[in-house]
């Protein structure tokens, strides 16, 4: 139960970066030097860069970290013999790749309704947007994993199959429950 907690922290980390930065009261306000032509540089914006590049690399190594946790959490709960592995372990590559897909989905409706947020510019008609894209995206989720139950009880003994559903269930309810308490309501 721990792995899964600290999978579902993790993958929250990567999906609501946005959040992170809520507003705030400002700090009272300090006078920074004005940039004269001799002192102005270029060097912020490289250094802006390279930072962003790292950031990005680290993120990658970062969900591929949770990717192989989450992996050895699912292997641990569903004590597959050889010959159930090698039917089973494809199929949730698959089935991994394609949630992948969602959450990115979800990740840029997230994004989206965070910087409208954060800059106080949602409309009423980007709210409703926003609102549909997320109920679409449960939808697909929905048939994703009926066309994955097929699959899984081509190669799984039917309880085997389900407890890999529900594994997947209890992560994805953690997600979104820790992205309940952590998106605040539309103004």
């Amino acid at each position: 139960m721990k792995l899964i907690s600290a999978a579902i922290l993790c993958t929250i980390m990567m999906v609501i970066p946005a959040f992170a930065q809520t507003k705030a009261p400002a700090a009272p306000a300090t006078k920074a030097p004005a940039a004269t032509p001799g002192t102005a540089t270029k060097a912020p914006a490289a250094n802006s860069a390279a930072a962003a590049k790292a950031a990005d690399t680290n993120m990658e190594i970062f969900m591929e970290k949770v990717r192989a946790d989450k992996k050895l959490l699912v292997a641990a709960n569903m004590g597959l013999s050889d010959a159930e592995g090698k039917g089973f372990w494809p199929i949730y590559d698959m089935y991994q790749a394609d949630l992948k897909a969602l959450n990115d989905r979800l990740t840029a409706a997230i994004q989206s309704y965070a910087d409208g947020y954060t800059k106080n510019t949602l409309t009423d008609a980007q709210a409703t947007k926003l609102f549909n894209d997320i109920l679409t995206i449960d939808q697909d989720e929905v048939a994703m994993r009926k066309k994955y139950v097929t699959s899984l009880a081509a190669v799984l003994p039917g309880k085997k199959a389900t407890r890999y559903l529900q594994i997947e269930n209890k992560i994805r309810a953690g997600i979104r429950s820790e992205m309940a308490d952590a998106i605040p309501l539309v103004p």
